[in-house]
């Protein structure tokens, strides 16, 4: 596990970078915490490690966000307005589960049950300042030191 203090929307867009360069196609990553709490800046970051040209934007209205990168797509999906596995299943976020893809899932504490076993979690919260934000990564591949 590593952790990770912010003390700016630009150090938590640097750290999804940095992030980034762990990332394999068919990777999945589930960000939680509380709303405000960096989830969509450090996705941000993530998709320009990755390659993205362009703005990356809040998937929260779209629900998923789909960018082309030289590998195949980052899918930046948001679970935020889902109600229930219904949905989940509606939308479809497991198609995403594939080699072609590294897939981010905002608000992912309601689809852990169907994420593949190998994820990677970021936890988000708030610090001790308005700008700061405490960051927790866990997963399949430790991120370096």
């Amino acid at each position: 596990m590593r952790r990770i203090l912010s003390r700016s929307a630009e150090e938590t867009e640097a750290a999804g970078r940095a992030f980034a360069v762990r990332l394999l196609p068919g990777d999945v990553v589930a960000l939680t915490g509380t709303l405000g709490s960096g989830k969509t800046r450090f996705a941000a970051g993530v998709c320009t490690g990755l390659g993205v040209r362009g703005h990356v934007t809040s998937p929260t209205f779209t629900l998923i966000n789909e960018y082309p990168v030289e590998f195949g797509v980052v899918a930046h999906i948001d679970m935020y307005r889902i109600n229930g596995m219904k949905e989940v299943a509606d939308l479809g976020i497991e198609e995403y589960f594939n080699s072609r893809c590294v897939c981010l899932i905002e608000w992912a504490e309601t689809v852990l049950d169907i994420l593949p076993p190998a994820h990677f979690r970021i936890s988000f919260a708030h610090g001790g300042s308005e700008s700061e934000r405490a960051i927790q990564i866990e997963g399949p591949r430790e991120p370096a030191q």
